[in-house]
């Protein structure tokens, strides 16, 4: 059976480890070429490996997202790979918690430059290669863009930018057959909300007492965002354009 992204060639940054890896793994089972792009090299490697492993299509590329020339490069070598692009996943990002008065420069200017521009450079780059072609750009926001929560001013506030972007993004081109959609997950078992986790008391109490704020009672797992992520990406979702699709186990209901 043919699968449903059968010959589109996509782009998923973030793809070393959790949701950007499971994205990754799930476009190429479902028959998409994939660049796997990833600040750390191995992980990028690794990731491509896997997936290669399977008989799909795959290749590896380091990229700081925050970069705009190494976006453009990596746009670039996946069109020379692949001859053509059909999905971008904007995946990478960081989570830098702590109180607003305490963040350093550094921590502000880390978290813009990869969860705002590092989106934005992906955008820019990728939509000169889906004019005429149609495309789909999907976004990875947090319910953080539409909530808050303790310690994350500075992360709520570039996820709330990158949702604004999306919509942006789809009412510029939605007459050119090019469709942006972000996904605002909840809670999900990752290595990213790690250092939120101990400012709240630490992983095994969040867990424990997760039900508290996350109404279905556990995390989520990378694989169920990756699956919302290909429905966006594939033209089941072709009526779609600017949506803020939640994946949040209820957390956003309460």
């Amino acid at each position: 059976m043919a699968g449903r992204i059968a010959g589109k060639v996509c782009v998923v940054t973030g793809a070393g480890s959790g949701i950007g890896r499971a994205t990754a793994m799930r476009l190429a089972a479902e028959g998409g070429a994939v660049l796997c792009g990833d600040i750390d090299e191995g992980s990028a490697v690794a990731t491509a490996a896997a997936i290669t492993e399977t008989g799909a299509s795959a290749v590896a590329r380091s990229v700081d997202v925050a970069d705009p020339d190494a976006v453009e490069g990596m746009i670039a070598a996946a069109v020379e790979r692949f001859g053509q692009l059909d999905v971008l996943v904007n995946n990478a990002g960081v989570n830098l918690p702590g109180l607003l008065h305490e963040a350093s420069d550094e921590v502000i200017d880390r978290t813009l430059d990869v969860n705002v521009k590092g989106q934005i450079y992906g955008c820019r780059a990728a939509i000169p290669h889906m004019l005429g072609r149609g495309g789909s750009i999907v976004n990875v926001a947090s319910v953080n863009g539409l909530v808050a929560e303790p310690f994350l001013a500075v992360y709520a506030a570039s996820k709330g930018a990158s949702i604004m972007l999306t919509k942006g993004v789809a009412l510029d081109y939605a007459k050119k057959g090019i469709r942006c959609n972000v996904v605002c997950p909840g809670w999900v078992d990752t290595p990213i909300n790690h250092a939120h986790a101990r400012l709240l008391g630490g992983l095994e109490k969040v867990y424990d007492t997760i039900d508290s704020f996350q109404p279905i009672g556990r995390p989520g797992e990378p694989h169920e965002i990756a699956n919302v992520i290909l429905f966006l990406a594939s033209d089941e979702a072709s009526l779609m354009t600017g949506s803020v699709v939640v994946v949040d186990g209820g957390m956003t209901s309460q």
